[in-house]
C-alpha cells in the first residue's frame, strides 16, 4: 500500500497536511499554519454540516439491505432485477461513490494523494458508522485503492457479506 503525505512521529504515522492542503504553507508570511488554525480562519458552519452528512451518513435498512441513501421501492426492484436478486450486488452498486464525484466543479484537479487520503478517511468513518448502527451485521466498507493514475477509479462502497 502506498503512503503519501505521512511522516513518522514517535512510532505512529502522522499526516503532513501541508502536502495535502497547499494553502497551509501560504499563511503567516510563508511560515504556514496548522489544519485547526486554517479551519478556524476559513471554515464555515454550512460547509461543516454538509461534510458531516457526507462523512457520517444516516445509513438505512431497506428489505434487509443497508444503503447510504434513501431507497424507493421502484429503484430497489429495478436493481434486484438487474442483479438477479443478489442483494449484496445491489448494495455495492447503489452505495458506491467515486471520490471525484464529491467536487465536480473544482478549478484545479486533486492530486492522487488528496484523493487517496479522502477515500481512506471516508472508508474509516463509514465503517465506524455502520458498525455502530448495525453491530450484528457483517458489513464491508471498501475503498478501491489501487495504484492507478486514473483518479476516477478511486471509490468507496458499502455492502454486506452474506
Amino acid at each position: 500500500m502506498l503512503t503519501y503525505g505521512r511522516t513518522e512521529c514517535g512510532g505512529a504515522m502522522s499526516t503532513d497536511f501541508s502536502q495535502l492542503i497547499a494553502d497551509l504553507r501560504l499563511w503567516n508570511n510563508g511560515d504556514g499554519i496548522d489544519v485547526q488554525g486554517w479551519l478556524s480562519a476559513t471554515g464555515d458552519y454550512e460547509h461543516a454540516i454538509a461534510y458531516a452528512e457526507l462523512f457520517w451518513p444516516d445509513f438505512v435498512n431497506y428489505d434487509g439491505c443497508i444503503f447510504r441513501i434513501a431507497m424507493d421501492e421502484e429503484t430497489y426492484h429495478k436493481w434486484i432485477k438487474v442483479t438477479n436478486g443478489n442483494k449484496t450486488s445491489v448494495e455495492e452498486v447503489v452505495n458506491h461513490i467515486h471520490i471525484l464525484d464529491f467536487f465536480p466543479n473544482v478549478k484545479e484537479p486533486p492530486s492522487k494523494e488528496q484523493v487517496r487520503h479522502l477515500g481512506l478517511k471516508l472508508r474509516d468513518m463509514w465503517e465506524a458508522k455502520v458498525k455502530r448502527d448495525f453491530p450484528n451485521r457483517d458489513i464491508i466498507v471498501h475503498f478501491l485503492d489501487s495504484d492507478t493514475d486514473d483518479l476516477v477509479d478511486y471509490q468507496v462502497t458499502v455492502f454486506q457479506r452474506r
